[in-house]
């Protein structure tokens, strides 16, 4: 009773409505009730008299009708009113309703998609996804060991949080706010070079004492559409073998420009994966690796035990998006083909379509990538037909300053449509037939 009675407090600028509304159904009511009574000859003495006698009402339909749609009118306009100032409370950062309505209920119904990967590449592809479906996973790498992320790993025994906060600003509703926030780095004092959203990881774990359930939370603060999870709960490092044998361990030590990667590892090789990603792997219906860095990104999920498994047996369908350009001391010289043929070298033949870019790149964009001993990734398609991977191409470039990255709404709806084209899972090609596809075709 006591909540009840302070909806009667003063200067809430509801009840004011609410009051109109229940008049102006009222009135709707009445006139309803005796113009029915003009013309149904029933509940004539019953209604239309007394209104007579005690309203001083002469029931002349023209008059009944306009009180009734006054009444309607106040009725709709109150609600409306009281709607409207409860939404303030509840949304002060001036969402619309019909916002909210599509991001919490229309996006739920939208398809089951897992990404996997690491680094920008993977938050870049978010980006997109999220417009058409909130029942997004995201599956990240835990073996980076450089910058903000190293030095909490290694000071406070979490696991690495920097690409976990950008994924999860990336799903976050008022994402431009929130990256300015998270991505703040504080630059002097003890805190130099580190992230505001890296801390309130690690501030979140050590309160919580599970770094999963730091996700969790953080992801409940953001109002994140989807949900990210780390591939493994267990602390690993990655350690690389160049072609020459030698050995070198950490993730930010492995890119040597001119050092050719043999192969990459765990330690320990036996990390238990987490168990909620294999299940959203197992349910998905599409499955998307990349697009972030070869070695280094992507691979280190792969050799989590089990998620290689998981992928091989899920039944949606698995896309692998090549990235734009080659990598200083990963991807060096790599075509499109090397790329799938060292994905499949550890994962199998997983993945059913590759995606490319098929834009150019322009020329002072060119010249400042050579310059690190990077270029365009040569999309050499009868290789790819070689390793059964069909190559779907389509004009995917954006640049930012001087960095080339995948257009996240072009890259998203290239996606969607191929999700929904009603294509093999494992496209087969005749002797003359091409390979390549476009979106077009594929729709």
């Amino acid at each position: 009773m006591r909540q009840l009675a302070k909806w009667l407090y003063p200067g809430l600028q509801v009840k004011r409505w609410l009051l109109l509304a229940a008049a102006g159904f009222l009135l709707t009511l009445a006139s309803s009730a005796l113009l029915a009574a003009r013309f149904w000859p029933f509940p004539r003495q019953l209604v239309l008299e007394w209104g007579k006698a005690h309203l001083g009402l002469a029931a002349a339909w023209p008059w009944l009708v306009l009180g009734g749609l006054a009444g309607l009118a106040a009725n709709i306009y109150g609600l409306y009113r009281a709607v409207k100032s409860l939404l303030v409370v509840v949304q002060p950062d001036g969402t619309r309703l019909v916002d909210l309505l599509y991001a919490r209920h229309f996006l739920k119904r939208g398809p089951r998609i897992v990404v996997i990967g690491g680094g920008t590449g993977l938050s870049t592809l978010l980006r997109g996804l999220k417009k058409y479906t909130s029942n997004l996973t995201a599956i990240v790498s835990v073996a980076d060991d450089g910058g903000s992320s190293g030095r909490l790993r290694q000071d406070m025994g979490i696991l690495p949080p920097g690409d976990i906060r950008n994924c999860l600003v990336a799903l976050a509703d008022r994402e431009s706010l929130m990256e300015q926030l998270f991505r703040y780095r504080f630059p002097s004092g003890e805190l130099a070079g580190h992230s505001l959203g890296n801390l309130l990881l690690a501030g979140m774990a050590d309160l919580t004492g599970s770094f999963q359930q730091a996700v969790h939370d953080i992801s409940r603060v953001l109002a994140v559409r989807g949900r990210v999870l780390p591939v493994t709960l267990q602390k690993c490092t990655l350690g690389a073998r160049y072609a020459d044998g030698e050995v070198v361990w950490g993730e930010s030590s492995i890119p040597q420009p001119g050092r050719p990667i043999a192969e990459v590892f765990l330690s320990p090789a036996d990390c238990p994966p987490l168990p909620e990603a294999v299940a959203a792997i197992a349910q998905a219906d599409l499955i998307v690796l990349g697009p972030g860095s070869l070695y280094t990104s992507i691979l280190p999920n792969l050799l989590v035990p089990g998620i290689r498994q998981a992928l091989q047996q899920a039944a949606g369908r698995k896309v692998y998006v090549c990235n734009v350009m080659t990598q200083p001391g990963e991807t060096e010289g790599f075509t499109a083909s090397r790329h799938l043929e060292v994905l499949q070298q550890y994962a199998g033949r997983v993945v059913d379509w590759m995606i490319v870019n098929r834009a150019p790149v322009p020329a002072a964009v060119r010249e400042r990538y050579a310059a690190q001993q990077a270029g365009p990734v040569l999309v050499d398609e009868a290789e790819c037909a070689r390793l059964g991977v069909a190559v779907l191409a389509e004009e995917l470039l954006q640049i930012e300053g001087q960095v080339v990255r995948h257009h996240p709404d072009r890259l998203a709806s290239l996606l969607m449509g191929l999700l929904l084209a009603d294509r093999p899972l494992r496209p087969r090609w005749g002797n003359n037939a091409r390979p390549t596809a476009s979106l077009r075709t594929v729709l």
